[in-house]
């Protein structure tokens, strides 16, 4: 089970994303020739992200999170991806 620490770490990186998605848009412009929607490429490059740096915790902590740990971090993005996709979608181009 993940810690009450994970999880608002996890928490915070969906609120940082969310507010920054306008400039993840942009990155997601640059693949416009390989990638057809800009707002998927936008949250795979923002969920991207986020996974990253869930899996960096548990590295900087000498640790591999468990079977467990990757179902519930899911759960806890997908919770939020409604959000996150809004956000991208609102973002000014």
């Amino acid at each position: 089970m993940i810690s009450a620490t994970t999880r608002s770490f996890i928490d915070n990186l969906v609120d940082y994303y969310i507010s920054e998605a306008a400039s993840y848009k942009q990155i997601a412009k640059s693949y416009s020739d390989v990638a057809a929607d800009l707002s998927d490429t936008a949250f795979g490059i923002i969920v991207g992200s986020i996974y990253s740096a869930f899996i960096q915790s548990y590295t900087n902590q000498q640790q591999k999170p468990s079977l467990e740990d990757m179902q519930e971090f899911t759960q806890i993005v997908k919770k939020r991806a409604p959000q996150i996709k809004r956000s991208i979608l609102d973002a000014k181009d």
